[in-house]
C-alpha cells in the first residue's frame, strides 16, 4: 500500500484531515496502527484545549420504548454544530448505548461503539474533527413495572434528537389508546410547565426554603403590619406550590381544571403518574 493510500485509510478509520494524516503516516514510518495513536494523542491535545469554552447548544436525545425510555443531553458550542452530520449521527448512536445501561454515565463511557472504539475515545475523535468542545449531560432511564411510558419532543433536530423532551410513566393495566392519548398531552403539558415535582409533598425542601427568602425579602419593606405580610407569605408559597407541583398546576389544555381533575374524569381506577424527566437545552 503506498503512503498517499495509507493516508486515505487513515482518514477514513480517523475522520482526521489530509494534512493531519500525511503527518502522521510519515511520523509512524508508515505504520498505521502507529499512526492511529499519533492522531490520538494529538487529539486528545486538541479536544483538552477545547474543553474550557463553554458548551450550551446541543440536543436531548430520546431512545426506548413504552416499557424503558432513556434521555440524554449531548451538548456542543453551537447550533450550527448541533446539526452536522457527524454530531448527529454519534448522539444517535449514543443515544440507544445509554438506554443499554440505564443511564449509567462510567458504564456508558465504557462501553464500545460501531467503530470498535469506546464513547470516551469516539467523543475525543469528535471533538478533534469537529473544533469544539462536546460534553455528554444529563442522563434518565425510566423503567417502571405495570407502567406504560410517554414521550414528547418539542423543536425536533432530526429523528429521536429535539431540542426539549419529556418521558412520562403511568402506572397502569389498561393499555387503551385512552391511555396513551393522555401520556402524550401529559407529556406536552409537562413540556410547557416544567413542573418541578409530581406533588407539593415532593418539591425539594431546599427549593421551598430558597422561595420563601425571595419572597420574605420581597415583603421585608413593604412597610405592612407582620401578621398581614405572614399571611401575605403563606399565600404566596400556596401559590408557588400549586403552581410547580405537576398534579396541581392548571391543565394547559384546559386552563380551568387542574392536572389531577383530568385524571380523575379518566375514570381509570389504577392510573396514576408514576415518573416524569423534562430535559432542556441550556436548563
Amino acid at each position: 500500500m503506498s503512503n498517499i493510500e495509507k493516508v486515505k485509510k487513515l482518514r477514513e478509520l480517523t475522520g482526521a484531515g489530509f494534512k493531519d494524516c500525511n503527518l502522521a503516516i510519515n511520523e509512524s514510518n508508515g505504520d498505521l496502527d502507529k499512526a492511529i495513536e499519533i492522531l490520538r494523542i494529538k487529539g486528545i491535545s486538541k479536544a483538552s484545549k477545547k474543553m474550557s469554552r463553554d458548551a450550551k447548544e446541543g440536543v436531548i436525545a430520546v431512545s426506548g420504548d413504552n416499557k424503558k425510555i432513556s434521555l440524554i443531553e449531548v451538548n456542543c458550542e453551537t447550533d450550527f454544530v448541533a446539526k452536522n452530520e457527524d454530531f448527529v449521527n454519534f448522539v444517535k448512536e449514543l443515544s440507544d448505548l445509554n438506554n443499554n445501561v440505564n443511564s449509567n454515565i462510567e458504564e456508558l463511557k465504557k462501553s464500545k461503539m460501531v467503530n470498535g472504539k469506546t464513547v470516551s475515545d469516539s467523543l475525543v475523535a469528535l471533538i478533534a474533527k469537529i473544533g469544539e468542545k462536546i460534553t455528554i449531560g444529563k442522563s434518565k432511564t425510566i423503567e417502571n413495572p405495570g407502567s406504560v411510558n410517554s414521550k414528547y419532543l418539542h423543536t425536533v433536530v432530526k429523528d429521536n434528537l429535539a431540542k426539549l423532551a419529556v418521558a412520562v410513566s403511568l402506572e397502569t393495566k389498561d393499555n387503551s389508546e385512552e391511555v396513551k392519548n393522555f401520556g402524550k398531552q401529559l407529556s406536552m403539558h409537562i413540556a410547557a410547565s416544567n413542573p418541578i415535582a409530581l406533588d407539593q409533598n415532593s418539591i425539594d425542601q431546599s427549593i421551598i426554603d430558597k422561595e420563601q427568602e425571595l419572597v420574605t425579602e420581597e415583603l421585608k419593606n413593604s412597610g405592612k403590619p407582620e401578621d398581614i405580610a405572614k399571611k401575605i407569605s403563606l399565600g404566596k408559597m400556596n401559590k408557588f406550590k400549586e403552581e410547580n407541583a405537576l398534579l396541581t398546576q392548571a391543565w394547559v389544555m384546559e386552563p380551568k381544571k387542574k392536572v389531577q381533575d383530568i385524571l380523575k374524569e379518566l375514570s381509570i381506577s389504577d392510573l396514576k403518574i408514576k415518573e416524569f424527566v423534562r430535559f432542556k437545552i441550556g436548563e
